[in-house]
């Protein structure tokens, strides 16, 4: 009998498949990551299968299953099957490793289950289901290295040792890393060992692969305790070598935080309160200190960091340049980090003009540079939290108030450049940016204003500059 978790993933329709190979004189297993997350009552829609198949069998058995094939695997061995919406991929048995430097890995195709999943990264992603091909045939469960164990344990183990599977695929170590954030398991002692001994060969890996994985730990719910380990075994110091770099020794006189902790405690904060977690303000937590470091002063008063978000703007953005971040990514990640210290200059009091400079500063990342400022308080003094926290409750009040009277979110003048080029009869050019420059300068200090007004403006330029 079916167990009910089963049902809704072995459908009729992923039945019809397994029928056509096995028609065909081939095996079908549901595998990996979708035994895992089916086991665990965690989301599943698309699947993955491997199969006795070899690539030319599987998209000719596919294509008779699904609308549309997607091919771009099928070097490595795996077609894409396209139905309903969903990609379920279909891999033939293999052996996938890298060589010496080469950035792409050479893949061997096998010839039983058992080898493919000995060769996959962590024993509870290398168990399999035979996929029932009658809807009163029971599933049967192929897990020869104990993965349901290590499973019911929360134990990230390697099926075979974890130096040969890791050097097979470096990105396997930080694979480790990004399940203990996303399913909360905790890493066996060997394979930990190994990632310390073996770090340094993640860097035959493509920055696009790393970035895949490291986006996923960022979002997950136990990031902390996978950014300690990562930190911890030296894995980071391979990609993101500027987040290592921030646990910097306390000096004896002054004391200061350890900025390393501070950082994790940010990035656990950030968003923590959604169910998913946006990765632009969880990277911009992670990154929104990397400053420090290169911009650390010793003086009478203690340790400063003066101008560290321009610094780690810049570090930022170059940092995620070399792991090829989009640039809309590059560029808000990095506004963040370059602005996360202005609100804390609100204790001074704001003007409407600062307020609305704030806003247009911000742009459509205000909600998230909000939270980032929210999420940067870690003291343990919980009347200085509870002070900060206030004073982002009043900015955002004060916001909200002016939104009620002007259309804050959209700061322009009343007159375009268009406008301005036929009043003073000036062609496109510098000067006419300048022009509107000072017309929005206007609009920022003094609010609204009419055309009447910004014409007015507009000829005592003229009266000055001629």
């Amino acid at each position: 009998m079916t167990p009910d978790r089963l049902k809704a993933v072995l459908t009729d329709d992923i039945r019809d498949l397994a029928r056509r190979f096995a028609d065909a004189g081939h095996e079908l297993f549901l595998v990996g990551g979708s035994v895992r997350d089916v086991l665990l009552n965690r989301p599943v829609s698309d699947l993955d299968f491997t199969t006795d198949a070899r690539p030319d069998e599987i998209e000719r058995i596919g294509a008779t299953w699904a609308s549309s094939l997607f091919l771009a695997g099928r070097d490595f061995g795996t077609i894409g099957l396209i139905r309903g919406g969903e990609v379920h991929e279909v891999t033939t048995y293999r052996s996938e490793m890298y060589r010496d430097d080469s950035r792409k890995p050479s893949v061997t195709f096998g010839s039983s289950l058992e080898e493919d999943l000995s060769r996959r990264d962590f024993t509870v992603n290398a168990m399999a289901i035979t996929v029932p091909i009658v809807a009163d045939e029971a599933p049967v469960m192929h897990d020869p290295f104990d993965g349901l164990a290590d499973l019911s344990a929360g134990v990230l183990r390697t099926p075979l040792k974890p130096s040969v599977l890791f050097s097979d695929d470096p990105l396997r170590m930080l694979r480790l890393f990004r399940f203990m954030s996303t399913l909360g398991f905790v890493p066996d002692p060997e394979a930990l060992a190994a990632v310390r001994s073996m770090s340094e060969r993640l860097s035959i890996i493509s920055a696009e692969r790393i970035r895949t994985e490291f986006d996923k730990l960022m979002v997950g719910p136990h990031v902390v305790p996978a950014l300690e380990a990562l930190v911890e075994t030296g894995l980071a110091d391979e990609f993101i070598p500027e987040i290592p770099a921030l646990a910097v020794e306390q000096d004896p006189i002054h004391r200061h935080k350890d900025v390393l902790a501070h950082t994790i405690a940010v990035v656990a904060k950030a968003d923590g309160d959604r169910d998913e977690p946006r990765l632009e303000v969880r990277l911009a937590a992670l990154f929104h200190d990397i400053g420090k470091p290169a911009t650390r002063e010793y003086g009478k008063g203690g340790v400063s960091f003066h101008h560290h978000e321009v610094v780690g703007a810049r570090m930022t953005r170059k940092r995620m340049k070399e792991l090829r971040y989009a640039n809309d990514m590059i560029q808000n990640v990095g506004n963040l980090v370059f602005l996360h210290m202005r609100p804390h200059t609100y204790k001074m009091g704001w003007t409407d003009a600062a307020v609305r400079r704030y806003v247009r500063d911000a742009g459509p990342l205000l909600d998230q540079l909000n939270e980032l400022v929210r999420s940067d308080v870690t003291t343990r003094n919980e009347r200085r939290a509870r002070t900060i926290s206030n004073r982002i409750d009043e900015l955002e009040e004060r916001i909200a108030v002016l939104r009620e009277k002007e259309e804050l979110d959209s700061l322009r003048p009343p007159i375009d450049g268009n406008q301005v080029m036929e009043h003073l009869g000036l062609a496109p050019s510098r000067q006419v940016g300048e022009i509107m420059n000072m017309l929005l300068e206007k609009r920022i200090e003094d609010g609204p204003y009419t055309e009447a007004e910004a014409f007015a403006l507009l000829d005592t330029w003229q009266t000055k500059t001629t």
